[in-house]
């Protein structure tokens, strides 16, 4: 997941990222998004309530852009 957030508000957004379980892996880019955020569900179900209830739904996050891949 590409997220842009609040400015001066990356590391904070980091941080409580970290906390989500299904986040595996975050990094704090530089650009047109501040995060770069991969996680991990089991179906389709549980990646809407991460997107919607978990992440999107963080203070400082102004906009995300959801890059789905399976294997």
């Amino acid at each position: 997941m590409l997220i842009s957030c609040e400015i001066g508000k990356e590391q904070s957004t980091y941080l409580k990222l970290k906390e989500i379980p299904e986040v595996k892996s975050c990094l704090i880019t530089f650009g047109s998004y501040d995060i770069v955020a991969e996680f991990e569900t089991n179906n389709q179900s549980q990646m809407n309530e991460v997107i919607t209830n978990k992440i999107r739904k963080l203070e400082k996050i102004r906009s995300t852009v959801t890059l789905r891949a399976i294997n």
